[in-house]
């Protein structure tokens, strides 16, 4: 399970092309989407994925919020109960991470996570089920972003200008360590995107150095062909089976 929670965090992620000069995230958006898993060949519906996102002001600064929360259906708690939040507390305009938190409680099985940016340091907390806190400070690269900015970020890029076949490698912080990612243009798709209709879609391929994917172009985002580029389908092949994500209702968007 925790294979497929990666995989769904690392298909809602992904930029590193050349951003546009605006980048207009807005507050007050609410994606909904149905996570489904192959089960004995038939795709079941097991869990709901929310992305949202708001404005939060301290003293001194104010930050836009992301936030991702994942929670399997009443009916099958009672086999595997899952209730995870991501969230990440980034600039309004550059989308640049200042804090990145995750709680996760997956059958029972929990774990809290803290990391602080400060320029290309990191400092993480982590505690897991009856085990001490542990605390690491470790650099990353200037455009290193976490799970859930980084979707977002993708958002930005003006991938009108990219060919079809054309990749670009970055990097995400994920479990207190660097993960490449390398993502490409394959084309556009007409897919049905919930509450918003079939749309037109820009249809990414995902690869990275680990052995959580499997397949080459079958872990998959499809983004609407407009200037929001709002996640509408997500797919995801991993060494246990293959399973999506997809938009069921889009608002504030």
């Amino acid at each position: 399970m925790k294979k497929i929670l990666f995989v769904t965090a690392l298909t809602l992620i992904f930029c590193s092309f050349k951003t546009e000069n605006k980048v207009g995230i807005p507050s007050g958006e609410k994606l909904i989407f149905v996570g489904s898993y192959n089960m004995s060949g038939l795709m079941t519906q097991l869990a709901q994925v929310t992305l949202s996102t708001d404005i939060v002001s301290t003293a001194k600064n104010s930050y836009l919020h992301l936030n991702c929360e994942l929670e399997t259906y009443a009916k099958w708690d009672k086999f595997f109960k899952i209730r995870d939040l991501y969230e990440s507390y980034v600039d309004p305009i550059t989308l640049k991470p200042s804090l990145y938190k995750r709680s996760i409680d997956e059958g029972g099985w929990t774990k809290k996570e803290k990391y602080v940016f400060k320029g290309n340091t990191v400092t993480s907390t982590s505690k897991r089920k009856n085990s001490p806190e542990t605390t690491k400070t470790f650099t990353i690269g200037g455009s290193t972003q976490d799970v859930v900015s980084i979707m977002y970020k993708l958002r930005t890029i003006d991938l009108s200008k990219m060919k079809t076949g054309q990749s670009q490698a970055f990097t995400i912080v994920f479990d207190e360590k660097q993960i490449p990612v390398t993502v490409k243009l394959l084309g556009t798709e007409t897919v049905s995107a919930g509450n918003l209709g079939s749309k037109n879609c820009y249809k990414l391929s995902i690869g990275a150095k680990t052995d959580v994917l499997k397949g080459t172009d079958k872990n998959l985002i499809y983004l609407t062909a407009d200037a929001k580029k709002v996640p509408v389908l997500m797919k995801f092949s991993i060494p246990v089976g293959t399973g999506q994500l997809a938009l069921t209702s889009a608002t504030g968007i």
